[in-house]
């Protein structure tokens, strides 16, 4: 059974990471779940966590030339006075409740984006700070740091080129603030070797993917994620509650 939970964590690996290189957003919210069934709610976050930065990283060197340099700047400013409240908010908060509450706001505010109703006030000047903000908030708080940046891309109509390494570089920075707010728990090499391989599957398939697919079709991609993990949100706070 740990075998088969094993290799199945090594398959969402590869999945995620493919997402990952598609979309800009994803890894998170295809691992993360199998990673916290085999070895728990923190090692299972945190090695998300790592994850995801590594991931960050590799995708960012494929892409950078699109970077948006400006706008990722003042996207991390939003994540950076963002993190330590989330971390102060989640030491006072009951945590179920947190979640059902963070995910269901993001959850209206990715369907009210997806029927073509963009949230105007996010093209004003503080609007990449802001979207910034509630990414780090919430990727503190809940883990679903990716469905904010999706309702400002949609909603700025910010092109999928642009926008994976921009958010490569956003996420880089949340996941390192977050491990170093954590700490890293020791992880058996065979599990990180096998989950590093996984990743390279994945990216190679989805700098593939990501030549013949359409961009609409990329953009459908990431509200949907985003969707999905403002749902894991709520349910994992309604599965505590329980």
């Amino acid at each position: 059974m740990a075998l088969l939970g094993a290799a199945l964590a090594v398959v969402a690996v590869a999945l995620g990471a493919a997402m990952q290189r598609v979309t800009g957003l994803g890894f998170a919210l295809v691992a993360a779940p199998f990673l916290v069934i085999i070895l728990g709610p923190f090692t299972g976050v945190v090695l998300a966590n790592l994850l995801s930065a590594a991931i960050n990283l590799v995708v960012l060197a494929s892409t950078f030339r699109a970077l948006h340099g400006r706008l990722a700047v003042e996207m991390i400013v939003g994540v950076v006075v963002a993190v330590p409240l989330g971390a102060w908010v989640v030491a006072s908060l009951p945590g179920p409740l947190l979640l059902i509450g963070v995910g269901s706001i993001t959850a209206v505010s990715v369907a009210w984006v997806a029927r073509g109703n963009p949230l105007r006030f996010l093209r004003r000047r503080g609007g990449p700070v802001l979207s910034g903000f509630t990414s780090g908030f919430f990727n503190t708080t809940a883990g679903t740091g990716g469905p904010p940046l999706a309702v400002y891309a949609v909603s700025t109509d910010w092109g999928q080129r642009s926008f994976v390494p921009t958010v490569q570089l956003v996420g880089l920075v949340t996941n390192v603030l977050s491990l170093a707010a954590k700490g890293t728990p020791r992880l058996s090499w065979p599990l990180l070797l096998a989950c590093g391989m996984a990743m390279a599957v994945g990216i190679a398939a989805g700098q593939v993917l990501s030549r013949w697919l359409p961009e609409e079709h990329a953009r459908r991609s990431v509200i949907g994620l985003a969707l999905i993990g403002s749902v894991i949100a709520v349910g994992k706070g309604v599965t505590a509650l329980w």
